[in-house]
């Protein structure tokens, strides 16, 4: 099963991509947007097609003390209009600090701030979603 991983940021939305038999994720692309939701949503729904994906897994911050704030209550608004475009189920997935492991990883790696700041939502999809993949296999 092939799935698409979303961090969705204020400004860019990270995508991450699985194997079509759902175990490893990687980095996709970076979408960069002015709060235009329904213009993301239309490019998901072709990249659903076009990559004839699966499921999505959309990323969900709740604060540390796992309640939801405004970016947490703008990503369940997200999944709601993916829902009524797309016909593959939208699953949440808990990203507290992943952004933190992302740069982390790319720090790390030797990555320049620069380049960093253009592929860090991407890597931080790809965190969400390999997540979601390993628990999925634990069931």
């Amino acid at each position: 099963m092939r799935y698409l991983g979303l961090d969705l940021g204020s400004k860019t939305l990270g995508i991450a991509m699985s194997d079509d038999k759902g175990i490893i994720a990687s980095c996709l692309k970076v979408i960069r947007h002015d709060e235009e939701y329904e213009r993301l949503v239309d490019e998901v729904s072709l990249l659903v097609a076009e990559k004839k994906i699966e499921g999505i897994v959309l990323g969900l911050p709740k604060n540390m003390n796992n309640t939801l704030g405004f970016k947490g209550e703008l990503s369940l608004k997200f999944k709601e209009m993916l829902e009524e475009k797309v016909s593959v189920p939208v699953f949440l997935q808990d990203e507290r600090l992943t952004t933190v492991s992302a740069n982390n990883v790319l720090i790390d790696g030797g990555m320049s701030r620069k380049k960093r700041k253009k592929v860090v939502d991407s890597v931080a999809a790809t965190i969400i979603l390999q997540t979601f993949l390993d628990k999925e296999k634990q069931l």
